[in-house]
């Protein structure tokens, strides 16, 4: 007999995606370790907030999300081939000046950038007078805004943002959540992590709170709908994991009459 499910979901999700698997990070062999078997779900589209204080294991987390960290445990399930990362602080310790830097980074990517493209990416975020300068030479604020850049000029799938506010200027901050929404409108998946209650104006879809190692996903509070899903018995229970796992509320498991 085929049981069905019901559960709470938020209408523009959808359900492919990538996900994490009994992901577990630790340093080393007697360290403590730093995320404990997380699961979660990354639809397609939407944007994810990972919360919790300083020290829960956010950075660790978007890394292993990103690729940049192998976990000790467990893997990421269905990351894209164009990932872009912008970590907390841009490693600006780099002889190339800003334009070369982006230049090789779309060469990374498999794209030719013409100048035409990074001209376009400069205006926008306010980089046009330093395209000629080295890396080394760039104040805080203006390398993190390179970061932005080279994290997107060739469109990511998989949008990684750890801290993205820091040193931004007014105008950057405001152009965000914009370039966030160009991410998901094209199906692509975004990821930031936020300890001073800076997401609203990026409107996520879910927050996984993360804390001692663990992981609490919820949805936000746009409006739900109930839906019903028949799947076979012996589904049931990873699709009802699944489902907690991405921050849907399941409300009941019945079998089909």
């Amino acid at each position: 007999m085929r049981p069905t499910a019901s559960f709470v979901c938020v209408p523009s999700l959808t359900v492919t995606g990538l996900a994490l698997q009994n992901v577990s990070v630790r340093f080393g062999r007697r360290d403590p370790w730093v995320l404990t078997g997380v699961n979660g779900v990354l639809p397609r589209g939407t944007v994810t907030a990972v919360t919790g204080r300083n020290g829960a294991g956010k950075t660790t987390l978007l890394r292993v999300l990103a690729g940049v960290l192998a976990p000790s445990r467990g893997e990421v399930v269905g990351r894209p081939a164009i990932v872009g990362w912008v970590p907390e602080r841009f490693p600006a310790e780099q002889s190339w000046t800003t334009r070369q830097y982006l230049t090789n980074v779309g060469r990374v990517r498999g794209r030719t950038l013409g100048a035409a493209v990074i001209d376009a990416w400069a205006e926008r975020l306010h980089l046009t007078p330093f395209l000629d300068t080295r890396l080394t030479e760039l104040s805080k604020g203006t390398a993190q805004k390179v970061g932005l850049v080279q994290a997107l000029v060739v469109r990511p799938d998989l949008l990684v943002l750890d801290e993205p506010w820091e040193g931004l200027d007014a105008a950057t901050r405001t152009e965000l959540p914009v370039l966030v929404r160009e991410v998901t409108a094209a199906g692509g998946v975004v990821v930031v992590s936020d300890h001073r209650g800076e997401l609203a104006g990026l409107r996520p879809d879910a927050e996984w709170c993360l804390a001692d190692g663990r992981l609490t996903a919820r949805a936000t509070s746009r409006e739900a709908q109930v839906i019903e899903v028949v799947v076979d018995a012996e589904e049931v229970a990873a699709v009802v994991a699944w489902l907690r796992a991405g921050g849907h509320v399941v409300r009941s498991v019945e079998a089909a009459r």
